[in-house]
């Protein structure tokens, strides 16, 4: 298990709930405006920085690199990059669909 996961794991009706309320969600659009809702700005922010440096990793961007062009500590990219290998595959799931849009 990825380290930072116990909140969860002792969650996990609730994020099944918060899956399920994604899910109904139509579009981009309403998805947007539901993490503007529910994220601090701080939060979104974090998550948006997460999700960029994701896609980085995935074209095999070196560190340094990422670091450049995005901000993000070279922690962050460590994080970021132990989900993408040992986590529970939902940055590789989303990234892949998204590549074949």
């Amino acid at each position: 298990m990825p380290p930072g996961i116990s909140i969860i794991m002792n969650n996990e009706d609730t994020l099944a709930d918060l899956s399920k309320a994604v899910m109904k969600l139509r579009d981009s659009k309403e998805v947007a405006s539901f993490l503007k809702d529910i994220l601090t700005r701080s939060e979104l922010e974090i998550v948006l920085l997460r999700w960029r440096v994701a896609g980085l990793l995935d074209q095999g961007l070196p560190y340094t690199q990422i670091e450049r062009e995005t901000g993000a500590s070279s922690a962050t990219i460590a994080k970021v990059s132990e989900f993408l290998k040992y986590g529970y595959d939902g940055y590789r799931i989303a990234i892949d669909r998204t590549k074949k849009r």
